[in-house]
């Protein structure tokens, strides 16, 4: 059975800074192209970071210097650091395992960026 388990959202300032966690059984994470999407309400999910089994890495524009995604294969997480975080960062944040024929959700954390 597959589980991935998100944690590390909350409540953060703006400019503050937060660190996701995606910790997965059931799958090795070093195999499947990983990814973080968010919603915001009345948004559509938007992906907001990937990286792939041989460590490719890219960002929507809207992170880029601001996030960083990271993957350790021994403790079978993949993590979503977030900094300088700002309002429109809000959403729920999701972790999302796939490759070419399958397709794995955690349940989200929600991240809220309000002073």
């Amino acid at each position: 059975q597959v589980q991935l388990v998100e944690s590390g959202g909350g409540l953060v300032q703006p400019g503050g800074s937060l660190r996701l966690s995606c910790a997965a059984s059931g799958i090795a994470v070093r195999l499947y192209n990983m990814g973080w999407y968010r919603q915001a309400p009345g948004k559509q999910r938007e992906l907001v970071a990937t990286i792939l089994p041989f460590g490719e890495i890219t960002y929507v524009d809207s992170v880029k210097g601001r996030f960083t995604i990271s993957r350790d294969n021994a403790e079978n997480t993949v993590y979503l650091q977030m900094n300088s975080l700002k309002p429109e960062d809000t959403a729920v944040y999701s972790c999302n395992a796939r490759t070419y024929v399958e397709d794995y959700w955690g349940q989200g954390t929600q991240v809220t960026v309000s002073s």
